[in-house]
């Protein structure tokens, strides 16, 4: 139960095959991608639901969905009398339909006969890849006082960051009249700009150059009955196909939303989203203890660290690191990091689990290096997915070579950034 004792079921997107995430959706989905040293990417809504006080919640998703469902069964666990669930639905052939989810609404769609039994008052749409802290019950407060069917959480941006972005045209009372998808760099969009009138009701803050248009986040409430009417066709996308339509023919209200918020669904992104949080002045607090990022307990050891020099970097919890050079990194829980070594701008995932010294010892017979990175080993600029083995005296991203971009049998490179792959084996001495 939520507000005025209405129903809200929320459902997060959990995307398709992740293809701008690769390769670190080559094992896994998008969702289940591991995050700032040890949260998953799906932590991010799923806890800005509970802290909202909305606690019925599914995930959409259809690709390589083991790793996702077992970290939310082995973390979202609720009591009896709550009510409460946090449950995936993959795609699966009915009598109905035989095919895959063609796009986010059409994965809503499929989907409408699980959430009616709840017979709920509102659905929550968000996006599975998006970081951001929102309380959905003020954005719901919003929607109700302004009488609307459907309401978008919206970002005010710069011209120059509309661009690559949704915008939304609202008239002084915040209410939606148009929308335009990605508008080119030199087209005129004077005509979207947010009324003053509206921002001062909202944020209390007049319109400027940083803050001109409204974007969309990605983020909508609607009706329910509306939402399940609106989705009664074949269109297949909310934001190109279903939004627009909506738009032309009933009530949407903008809820405006100016703190941070970042899409990371590419590799770029993804990187630099993770090493501004080890940052003096991160963008993004993890640390507010009234808005929590829940994950995974892991009852693991405080991390070991070992005469070691490390700056602007966070370290999760049952890592050792001896005798190791950190700066602007981020080290995954139960990262092994032997002498000598050396990370700068470099995201360690770290491990699934701790190796035995019987296992490193046939492993070394094998030529085979341990779980982790090895002594003398220098990174720079890189993602280290999980369960890597880094020998000793590798190194990569250092040197003035070549790197056309690409993937790799152990590795890819994306917008000039070295992503080791999962299990990868990087053996002594590489470099890359």
């Amino acid at each position: 139960m939520s507000q005025k004792g209405k129903k809200v079921i929320a459902i997060i997107l959990g995307g398709g095959r992740g293809t701008r995430l690769y390769p670190l959706t080559m094992d896994r989905s998008k969702p289940a991608v591991p995050f700032a040293g040890k949260y998953r990417l799906v932590d991010i809504p799923i806890s800005n639901c509970l802290n909202s006080g909305v606690n019925k919640i599914y995930v959409l998703t259809q690709f390589n969905t083991a790793s996702l469902h077992n970290h939310i069964v082995n973390t979202y666990q609720f009591d009896q009398f709550s009510g409460g669930f946090v449950e995936i639905l993959a795609a699966e052939q009915t009598y109905a339909s035989e095919s895959w989810y063609q796009g986010t609404a059409d994965a809503v769609r499929k989907n409408l006969k699980h959430f009616s039994d709840h017979e709920a008052d509102y659905y929550i749409i968000l996006s599975g890849d998006q970081l951001y802290s929102m309380d959905f019950q003020l954005m719901l407060d919003r929607h109700i006082k302004a009488g609307a069917d459907l309401t978008i959480a919206a970002k005010p941006i710069s011209r120059q960051q509309a661009t690559g972005l949704g915008i939304i045209g609202a008239d002084e009372n915040g209410m939606i009249k148009s929308f335009y998808e990605k508008p080119a760099p030199d087209m005129d969009i004077s005509q979207y700009k947010v009324p003053n009138k509206f921002m001062q009701d909202q944020l209390k803050q007049d319109v400027n150059a940083s803050n001109e248009y409204l974007a969309s986040m990605g983020i909508y409430i609607f009706n329910a009955k509306v939402m399940e009417e609106v989705l009664n066709n074949d269109e297949t996308d909310f934001g190109k196909e279903i939004i627009p339509e909506v738009i032309k023919t009933r009530p949407v209200a903008a809820y405006l939303f100016d703190d941070f918020w970042e899409d990371i669904g590419t590799i770029k992104a993804f990187y630099e989203t993770n090493l501004n949080l080890a940052s003096i002045n991160p963008s993004f607090n993890f640390y507010n203890e009234e808005m929590p990022i829940y994950t995974h307990r892991r009852h693991l050891p405080a991390t070991k660290m070992n005469f070691c020099n490390i700056s602007y970097s966070l370290a999760s919890e049952g890592s050792i690191i001896t005798n190791a050079y950190i700066v602007n990194s981020i080290v995954g829980v139960r990262t092994i990091i032997e002498s000598g070594a050396s990370l700068d701008g470099v995201y360690c995932m770290g491990a699934s689990r701790y190796e035995t010294e019987e296992e490193k010892i046939e492993n070394a017979r094998k030529g085979i290096p341990n779980i982790g990175i090895g002594k003398g080993t220098i990174i720079r600029k890189a993602i280290i997915d999980q369960n890597v083995r880094i020998g000793d005296g590798c190194r990569i991203g250092i040197d003035d070579i070549p790197r056309p971009e690409g993937d790799y049998e152990m590795y890819s490179v994306h917008d000039g950034i070295i992503i080791i792959n999962k299990n990868a084996v990087i053996k002594n001495g590489t470099v890359m």
